[in-house]
């Protein structure tokens, strides 16, 4: 049974930042984040691939702000935010695609607010 699992989640003021992390427990290919504002869709963060050679995608909203990197011999995928918006806030969740499928965390809340 494959689990991802998110963590590091809060509330955090204007332009402060955070770290969120995705742990799946098993051989990832890539792992995305995506967030979900109330009212509105599922919307592509960020993705790094973790095979062969290490590649990064951002969404233009957090180009430049955000930043995903693998740590802990590669079995965790941090998502670091920095910069933070209000439009930031949302619930954030893992994607990890293992093979051909797709493994979802359960999200963790993200909100900005002074």
């Amino acid at each position: 049974q494959v689990q991802v699992v998110e963590s590091g989640g809060g509330l955090v003021q204007p332009g402060g930042s955070l770290s969120l992390s995705c742990a799946a427990s098993g051989d990832t290919t890539a792992t995305s984040w995506y967030r979900q504002a109330p009212g509105n869709e599922r919307e592509h963060v960020a993705t790094i691939t973790t095979r062969g050679r290490t590649t990064t995608y951002y969404s233009d909203p957090v180009k430049g702000r955000f930043t995903i990197f693998r740590d802990n011999g590669a079995t965790t995928v941090i998502l670091h935010a920095s910069r933070l918006k209000p439009e930031d806030t949302a619930i954030y969740y893992c994607k990890a695609l293992i093979g051909t499928r797709e493994y979802w965390g359960q999200g963790t809340q993200v909100t900005v607010s002074a």
